[in-house]
């Protein structure tokens, strides 16, 4: 399978301009001058896609999807619906990472496992985080740290709660313990061994995950809290988190534009943040005395919706904010060959509209899944 791209401006995510794409079956074959007639002429089943006035990006990477529904918190009637293969392909992602959230007793991490199996064998990349917001936090094999070195899939533990009356209220030591193994498991394994920690509203935001840092023998960079956007105070810590070396992601919202202009000029590493959708999980609305008084669900389409947000309202570089979902999110979990338009690197390219930034083709892995606006490959029972 071999298609070449030409004619289009490259954003990798940093700006390219224009040049041709080569891709022989999953992987980027080339980047640069293709010549087309020579290529045709060696009699090979060859797709050519002119790309004149269009953006060619990576893939999106959702470092944050619940992948088979999540919530709960209303009742069982309010436990949200598995997503689909088509929800994630029209939103230009190309990898997702799996994960349970609140309710680890009822939904479980073997069919968290086979959801992330069942996406990759209908097209894309999937991997999945071990546990869910409770300590002691459920996993396949009994242990965080086996989990990473022997499941494919698992390339760290989370989400882990804090700062969330839904929380199991961990202690530190308690944490502690769970970040050393997925940095062990991860260390054995050659994956990232990150932990993911889930941050609630609550008033020692990310106090527990400062003190990790600060008084355990555990690499800044293997700490990835989410959430981080429920107030500018919060922000303000993530802000201080992430200067010391820790990831931090924002939940894809309304105001994802404007909190990310808020932590650039309020000293925030742009390299250490990255955006996630919480696809499919559930958006409880308590009031103060904890009480549910609304629910709604999360759509990993408003990943794709806050990065043209964010570029064409808010004064920040196409580039700039394609980092966030690209080669950043691949910093943060070790992937290698993803994020980034490169020789060698998988072929996971979304085509945009160079005027409106629709999104027009999602290749993942090398396969055309959606072209012309229209999604061609679909999930088994779609």
């Amino acid at each position: 399978m071999i298609t070449l791209i030409k004619n289009a401006t490259i954003y990798a995510p940093e700006d390219l301009g224009q040049q041709s794409i080569l891709i022989i079956k999953d992987k980027i074959a080339k980047i640069g001058d293709i010549d087309e007639e020579q290529l045709l002429a060696l009699d090979l089943d060859v797709t050519v896609i002119d790309a004149a006035n269009k953006i060619v990006t990576p893939g999106m990477i959702d470092p944050h999807v619940h992948l088979i529904g999540g919530g709960g918190e209303g009742g069982f009637a309010t436990r949200t619906p598995e997503i689909q293969l088509s929800e994630i392909i029209r939103s230009g992602i190309t990898t997702v990472v799996g994960l349970l959230g609140t309710d680890g007793t009822t939904r479980h991490m073997t069919s968290l496992l086979a959801k992330a199996r069942g996406l990759e064998e209908e097209g894309v990349t999937t991997y999945i985080w071990t546990g869910n917001y409770h300590v002691p936090t459920p996993t396949i094999t009994s242990s965080v740290k086996d989990d990473v070195i022997l499941i494919d899939k698992v390339i760290g533990a989370g989400e882990i709660a804090i700062s969330d009356f839904r929380s199991a209220q961990p202690t530190v030591n308690e944490l502690s313990k769970i970040v050393a193994d997925a940095q062990i498991g991860g260390l054995l394994s050659g994956k990232a061994g990150v932990t993911h920690f889930h941050v609630g509203p609550g008033k020692e935001k990310l106090a527990l995950l400062h003190e990790l840092v600060d008084n355990f023998e555990i690499p800044s960079s293997k700490i990835y809290a989410t959430h981080i956007t429920r107030s500018k105070a919060l922000v303000d810590d993530a802000i201080a988190l992430g200067n010391k070396g820790a990831f931090v992601d924002m939940t894809a919202d309304n105001k994802t534009g404007e909190w990310i202009v808020y932590y650039k000029e309020n000293g925030g590493n742009l390299d250490q943040l990255t955006l996630s959708s919480d696809g499919n999980g559930s958006l409880p609305k308590f009031n103060d005395a904890g009480e549910l008084i609304g629910m709604g669900v999360a759509s990993p389409y408003t990943l794709y919706e806050q990065v043209v947000s964010t570029a064409k309202n808010h004064d920040v570089h196409l580039s700039d904010v394609l980092k966030l979902v690209t080669s950043n999110t691949a910093k943060a979990l070790d992937l290698d060959t993803k994020g980034q338009i490169k020789e060698n690197f998988d072929a996971d390219l979304v085509i945009l509209d160079e005027d409106t930034l629709e999104i027009n083709d999602v290749f993942a892995k090398g396969k055309h899944m959606l072209k012309n606006k229209e999604v061609i490959v679909k999930g088994t029972f779609e």
